[in-house]
């Protein structure tokens, strides 16, 4: 089964199928790129009061769980969820060496890091909150595990880790020496030698070994 679908990989139509996914996948990415830096790199003046910087893991987490408006609670904390699934979604399809549940998060947290970095350094308005990236790398995470770990696998061959056991065929003089053996064993088995007679054995016949000359003289 694995064969085949190897076979498959490599017919024209397979690589004009995976050309265009990959294609499709560049245009979202660039259209995700932009949005993400509308969302994050626009700055908003009437929001330097408010805003502050937060280092604490968790801390923002908790603060929108314990507001009393719910929908700005979805509004903050599934909308930072919502904005990492797409990672989780177009890193293996672009990236193949980032496939893989631990690189992808990784990854996603160190491009939503430096974005981060640039919102509290460079951007008016906006802060630096790692509450954030945890998010952002949450959605990156069930992005994967919904369609982008299967994506993966059906456009780029399976990587090899180095715990996964190494598949040895066995040498061709082997595999053939085996098979001999086999037949010979059951070629003797359909052909069994007849026991020997008794009565019509014949005794071996031994050998006439040349006596020295001294023995060979005639008496007188």
């Amino acid at each position: 089964m694995e064969r085949e679908r190897r076979l498959r990989r490599h017919t024209w139509g397979w690589r004009l199928v995976r050309a265009f996914v990959m294609a499709l996948g560049f245009v979202c990415m660039v259209a995700f790129a932009v949005a993400l830096a509308k969302v994050t790199l626009v700055p908003s003046p009437a929001s330097v009061p408010l805003t502050h910087n937060n280092l604490h893991p968790g801390s923002s987490i908790r603060l929108y769980l314990e507001q009393p408006d719910w929908r700005d609670t979805i509004k903050q904390v599934g909308g930072n969820i919502l904005l990492g699934v797409p990672f989780g979604f177009l890193l293996p399809v672009l990236f193949p060496r980032t496939r893989g549940l631990v690189r992808v998060v990784l990854m996603t947290a160190f491009v939503m890091l430096t974005v981060e970095i640039a919102q509290g350094l460079l951007v008016a308005g906006r802060a630096f909150d790692i509450d954030d990236v945890i998010l952002n790398s949450a959605g990156a995470f069930f992005g994967y595990l919904v369609l982008g770990r299967r994506l993966g696998r059906a456009l780029h061959p399976r990587r090899a880790h180095w715990w996964h056991p190494r598949r040895t065929e066995p040498a061709p003089t082997a595999a053939a020496e085996k098979d001999r053996s086999r037949w010979m064993w059951g070629w003797r088995r359909s052909n069994p030698r007849p026991a020997p007679d008794a009565k019509n054995a014949t005794p071996p016949k031994r050998s006439r070994r040349k006596l020295p000359a001294l023995l060979r003289t005639k008496r007188p």
